[in-house]
């Protein structure tokens, strides 16, 4: 079995390369080795691994820099993830794609389901959407993952900022009015594991049990439970801050903090087809103490 990864360097990539051990052969691939604004060479190094099943969380996710490059995050988010399943379809492999609560506008009061018709309010938004459409009109079997709120010890997100201002300041003014379910990567990357044993994967003589796949493939969302806001995220994570000295956290509105690509006012996605097919997922408080300890 041998399992193609993409950005072992991101925040989701870095935990997959550990979580996929022991599931077959992982070659992890950085940005250096597999940039995704070159369509030609994402053919060519699938053509050379020939991998039995492609893992992509490598992704444009700069939301609001998307605004200004609509093009760069649509080759990458929109297109190479069409390149990727094509080619996995002519090996007769498999791929598992992440996706983003931001395919949705924010508009409905209840959880988002998989059957919720997508409605992006920003670049990123569509340029993720057409991620997925691309994997799901090329026939290839396949897994997709919308996720949300990402975060994780290291790299650039929402927890290491809020750690390091907290650090520096005496008071974090955070917005209080957008909803959604931070997830931590690591949940991310054992819940895809944990989906490729059910499948199967790294048992099948052939690489993968296209039966299994076939009643199985499709998209999913994949996140933390429960939601909260930006404000109590923050909450949160300076309470668990370690010094004596804690900064004050402060709501505002999301017009107090004026950015280039709107948000979604509520974006919890439902994410009770996954948990029925493969596992239970940590509410995000949980969690985000698992990962602050």
């Amino acid at each position: 079995m041998r399992i193609l990864l993409t950005g072992r360097s991101g925040q989701v990539g870095y935990e997959l390369e550990r979580s996929l051990q022991g599931l077959g052969e992982v070659i992890a691939l950085d940005r250096e080795q597999m940039d995704l604004a070159d369509l030609g060479r994402v053919r060519d190094v699938i053509r050379d691994i020939r991998p039995n099943l492609i893992v992509n969380p490598a992704a444009y996710t700069a939301v609001d820099k998307a605004e200004s490059e609509p093009e760069l995050a649509m080759r990458i988010n929109g297109e190479a993830p069409g390149v990727m399943a094509e080619e996995a379809r002519k090996l007769n492999a498999a791929i598992i794609h992440y996706s983003t609560d931001y395919v949705f506008d924010g508009s409905k009061r209840t959880p988002y389901t998989e059957d919720d018709i997508p409605s992006p309010i920003n670049v990123y938004g569509r340029t993720k959407l057409a991620g997925e459409q691309a994997i799901q009109a090329s026939g290839v079997p396949h897994l997709i993952f919308r996720t949300s709120w990402v975060y994780g010890s290291r790299g650039r997100n929402f927890l290491v900022t809020v750690q390091r201002l907290a650090a520096e300041r005496d008071e974090l003014r955070i917005v209080d009015d957008q909803y959604g379910a931070p997830t931590w990567c690591r949940t991310i990357a054992d819940t895809s594991a944990h989906a490729l044993i059910r499948l199967g994967v790294g048992k099948h003589p052939c690489g993968i049990d296209h039966d299994l796949w076939q009643q199985n493939a499709g998209l999913y969302h994949l996140t933390a439970q429960g939601q909260t806001t930006w404000h109590g995220f923050a909450q949160t994570i300076v309470a668990h801050w370690s010094t004596d000295r804690k900064p004050s956290v402060v709501p505002i509105t999301t017009q107090d903090y004026p950015l280039p690509a709107k948000r979604p006012a509520s974006s919890t996605l439902s994410c009770e087809r996954l948990m029925n097919a493969f596992c239970q997922l940590p509410n995000w408080n949980k969690a985000l103490n698992l990962c602050l300890e």
